[in-house]
């Protein structure tokens, strides 16, 4: 069955998944394979559940005429995205980054939805299968559809790019994150850039933030629309503010927002920016912006008993954490305490990554937990410092008593899952 047939059977059913436990009436249901699984086996019982049509790459599961046997089910998944997207007119924004994708994601989302229908990425939907689900999310009736795009090696954006066809793009940074699978900071940035060079090549437009020299540089041959606090751009950001939460002005508009720490502030600047290009109004900019509160534990404000909380433990990568660290230290409390996680997928760079972290807050006069077993293996004496190689340990030891009337940062990689600590405390 060619993929024109496949797309005509796609239209027939009211979404897709690619998990039998979701399976609802009229879906279609993909049996993707991978290395621990083989959802082949399940094709039977997504048609017992409801699916009006099954897709499989082994033919030892064929069952009847709502059987669809193709060579490659993810292969096919990819091509009938691309399919979809090719019939729809809406605009696609891809965007890409090393720290901030998903936040920025969500206020742009918030801010275009002012004045378009706009659909975009659910959770961190940003691989090779993530991204075909969200683009055969879209319908004729979505006006505008952001893309988030995830990589941790090269020629993973380009490929996304080639599925997607981004009418536009804008990268957050370049960052120490996913150096194992990237090969180091070089990688990372020839990786990312790959967006960059997809938008040159099939001449669309990025959107850039002229004060990070890098990303200016980048896109100087490249069609593009900028914002800047340090020079000429189309979008002028007059001043930042973060204590603890970011406040921007620009255009003579003040938007006070509910995300904390200074790094947030390039995530709001895109949503401003890009929210202008598509003339939203500036009130109903400052409105969206306003509106928008992190969840997810990503810069979450949480007050327990007599601690104020930021949790952001989502995710972490040197960049990340560096930022969290100096934001932190920035704000305007005199008690307070770190409790810092575990970077994970650096490779070879980790032990020095973790212990470059674990310099920087020498001397800063505060006290640190440092939980996991990289920064286990890095451990000092200061009093000030208190190393454990691994969570259990932190919580055997752990003294409520010691956390009173502070503010606390909590910071580390998804794998930690530091977002327990609020139950200690």
């Amino acid at each position: 069955m060619n993929i024109k047939d496949i797309y005509s059977k796609f239209l027939d059913c009211n979404s897709i998944t690619t998990d039998t436990r979701k399976i609802e009436q009229g879906n279609l249901f993909f049996a993707l394979t991978g290395e621990k699984f083989n959802a082949n086996t399940f094709a039977k019982q997504a048609l017992e559940k409801g699916a009006k049509y099954v897709i499989i790459d082994d033919k030892n599961y064929f069952i009847d005429n709502r059987t669809i046997l193709v060579d490659d089910t993810l292969k096919t998944l990819q091509e009938l995205a691309n399919y979809h997207r090719r019939q729809l007119k809406l605009k696609i924004i891809s965007l890409t980054g090393s720290n901030g994708k998903t936040t920025t994601k969500e206020l742009i989302h918030a801010v275009l939805s002012k004045k378009y229908q706009t659909k975009a990425t659910i959770g961190n939907l940003n691989n090779h299968i993530g991204v075909p689900l969200t683009l055969l999310s879209f319908t004729k009736e979505t006006e505008v559809g952001i893309v988030e795009m995830g990589a941790n090696h090269q020629k993973e954006i380009e490929f996304l790019c080639n599925i997607a066809e981004p009418d536009f793009g804008y990268i957050t940074n370049f960052g120490k994150a996913h150096l194992e699978g990237f090969g180091g900071i070089e990688g990372v940035i020839k990786g990312k850039s790959e967006l960059y060079d997809y938008l040159y090549e099939n001449e669309k437009i990025a959107f850039v933030n002229l004060d990070d020299e890098l990303q200016s540089s980048k896109t100087e041959k490249i069609t593009r629309y900028t914002f800047s606090q340090n020079y000429n751009s189309d979008i002028k950001i007059k001043s930042i503010e973060a204590n603890p939460m970011v406040n921007i002005e620009y255009d003579s508009i003040n938007i006070h927002s509910n995300l904390i720490g200074i790094y947030n502030a390039n995530n709001i600047n895109a949503a401003i920016t890009i929210g202008n290009y598509f003339s939203i109004d500036n009130l109903l900019i400052k409105e969206a912006i306003e509106s928008y509160i992190p969840t997810n534990n990503r810069s979450q404000l949480i007050k327990k008993n007599d601690n104020e909380i930021i949790l952001d433990a989502y995710n972490a990568n040197p960049s990340s954490m560096s930022a969290a660290i100096t934001n932190f230290l920035q704000l305007d409390k005199e008690d307070k305490i770190l409790i810092l996680g575990d970077m994970f997928e650096l490779g070879n760079e980790s032990e020095s990554e973790h212990k470059k972290i674990i310099e920087s807050l020498i001397g800063k006069e505060l006290k640190c937990y440092f939980i996991g077993n990289d920064f286990y293996k890095n451990k000092i004496g200061d009093s000030n410092f208190d190393f454990f190689d691994n969570y259990e340990n932190f919580s055997k030891s752990f003294e409520r008593t010691l956390f009173q009337n502070h503010l606390i940062l909590i910071k580390g990689s998804r794998g930690m899952a530091l977002e327990r600590v609020l139950e200690l405390l």
